[in-house]
């Protein structure tokens, strides 16, 4: 098991695992086993119950976590100096001898089931789920990670049990750990925490996605807005590309309120109330997203506006200036957003699993630098409107 270490005098510490085991790596008939199986390796193990569990980190202040993503299966901890060894054991006990035991499970279902309803009357949430259903049908990417009230009912503790020792082995993992500790200690408290997790296991089986037309879909829902993702195809995480594409996607659609599309749709016309672009990178293909919530008697307005905006990115290529001071910016909100050192180490955690290496922040910001026109040019000839897929729900 590969392992990332970030030392910083810190008076906490961060420890946690990442498996490169998500939703997509699913059977036909299993749709929401890897998040399943994430919540319910919480729920016993050979040497611990539920309630040893939930209390092993807490009981020092801790924190114990995990999510579950399309590729990516992750459990950490957050917890005070002094205390790695026993998040290292705990976390070790959890990816490798979980029992899933059928009592805990029944409950856990409702647990989830739950959650789906949740999410579902979440309209500005779910309606990027729905957006990826569409654009990767009939891939291992187009569904749901949460799942199905079908498929729920068929996970037992042998389904369970028989994913996790599939998935979870150390040949798909990485360690990661942000604290005070010495890389040469912690790798010697993995070594010893992690000595009998699985070598191997299930090999990854992942196609990518075809890519299909362009869709225009509009659903009615009985929301007082009208939600919409507007999407476009992209290249996978390691595409050199990738600076260029975070860059054009700040420009367009950041965090700051000077964003090429929060000005025009909402500065300038009052039109939303959030406008956003993001982007969700997997190992072999992307995905560049934007969403906006409006009334619905205005949502073809935005739309046409989006587009011109996208148009725009490029048929009018940034001036030197302009380029300079996107770059200015773009570090900048670098900086700010390092001093989340959760999310930071999350993020050096997942780097090392899916591309093999972590670039220093050093590095990064030399990568934004030594961007050109033409780089930002060629991402924006990809974000063309003809070239982008609307789902609106309202």
């Amino acid at each position: 098991m590969r392992l990332v270490c970030r030392k910083a005098p810190l008076a906490l510490e961060y420890f946690g695992v990442a498996v490169n085991s998500g939703s997509r790596d699913e059977k036909e008939g299993e749709f929401g086993l890897a998040h399943f199986v994430e919540h319910t390796i919480f729920k016993g193990t050979d040497r611990r119950r539920a309630g040893h569990i939930i209390n092993r980190m807490e009981a020092v202040g801790g924190d114990l976590n995990a999510f579950t993503s399309k590729e990516e299966t992750n459990v950490y901890s957050v917890f005070p100096r002094g205390n790695l060894s026993r998040a290292i054991d705990l976390i070790a006990d959890l990816l490798a001898n979980s029992r899933f035991p059928l009592k805990e499970i029944d409950r856990e279902r409702e647990v989830v089931r739950d959650e789906i309803d949740s999410y579902l009357d979440s309209p500005s949430e779910a309606v990027y789920d729905d957006f990826e259903d569409l654009f990767f049908a009939g891939s291992q990417l187009g569904h749901n990670i949460l799942g199905n009230d079908t498929d729920l009912d068929r996970f037992s503790p042998d389904v369970c049990r028989e994913y996790l020792t599939g998935n979870f082995h150390g040949g798909r993992m990485v360690a990661y750990y942000l604290g005070p500790e010495s890389a040469a200690r912690v790798s010697a408290k993995v070594n010893r925490g992690f000595a009998g997790m699985r070598s191997q296991g299930r090999p990854l089986d992942r196609k990518e996605p075809q890519p299909l037309a362009p869709f225009n879909v509009r659903r009615e829902t009985d929301t007082h807005q009208s939600h919409t993702v507007v999407g476009a195809r992209l290249p996978g995480l390691g595409n050199p590309k990738r600076d260029a594409i975070a860059l054009v996607t700040n420009i367009l659609g950041g965090p700051g309120m000077n964003s090429r599309l929060n000005v025009s749709l909402r500065e300038r016309r009052g039109l939303v109330y959030t406008v956003e672009a993001s982007t969700t990178m997997f190992s072999d293909c992307g995905l560049f997203n934007i969403y906006f919530g409006c009334d619905p008697a205005d949502r073809d307005r935005c739309l046409e506006l989006v587009g011109k905006e996208l148009r725009q990115m490029a048929d009018n290529p940034l001036t030197a200036a302009r380029l300079a001071a996107a770059k200015k910016q773009y570090l900048g909100q670098m900086v700010v957003a390092s001093e989340n050192l959760e999310q930071g180490i999350l993020s050096t955690g997942r780097a090392l699993l899916m591309t093999g290496k972590v670039r220093s922040r050093r590095m990064m910001e030399m990568a934004v630098e030594s961007l050109t026109g033409d780089d930002i040019a060629e991402v924006a000839e990809m974000l063309r409107p003809e070239k982008c897929s609307v789902l609106s729900l309202g």
